[in-house]
């Protein structure tokens, strides 16, 4: 699919209860799974050390934070639609987020998005869209939930 320009709310709502798109897959390494740890100071083994993990871990690997899977949304949300005439975007809430299965360091994920619901708030655009953020080769996604926005259109 090609990414999605939006223009208006009038566009945006075009695509309530439509799939969206999906984003090219991005590979989970462990420089990134590092710095994640290094930014929000969990340093749990379980994520950073390598050799134990390939030990003791039921994975045999060390694995992605969950809330690293989650800050991905934003940069692959960014590949499935582009809006314009804003004046800015906010992060509005997170509803239904489930973890299903571990992000295996060197995996690649992509995100799946719908949008499932569209209002009009006194003219602030409060998207819900259900997303998905899947791992190659695997049947069941790592996240799935829901994402509010709010678009704030000039």
């Amino acid at each position: 699919m090609e990414k999605i320009i939006i223009n208006s709310f009038e566009e945006f709502a075009a695509y309530e209860g439509k799939p969206l798109g999906e984003s090219e897959w991005l590979e989970v390494n462990q420089e990134r799974i590092n710095l994640f740890a290094d930014a929000t100071l969990d340093h749990q083994w379980i994520h950073v050390d390598v050799e134990r993990a390939r030990e003791e871990s039921p994975y045999h690997s060390t694995i992605a934070h969950g809330y690293l899977t989650l800050s991905l949304l934003p940069c692959l949300w960014e590949q499935i639609i582009e809006v314009h005439n804003l004046k800015m975007m906010v992060n509005y809430g997170m509803d239904n987020m489930r973890f299903g299965v571990p992000v295996i360091t060197g995996n690649r994920v992509r995100l799946v998005a719908k949008l499932n619901r569209i209002e009009d708030l006194r003219g602030i655009c409060k998207t819900t869209i259900g997303f998905s953020i899947e791992i190659e080769g695997q049947r069941k996604p790592a996240l799935k939930g829901e994402a509010q926005f709010l678009y704030y259109f000039e």
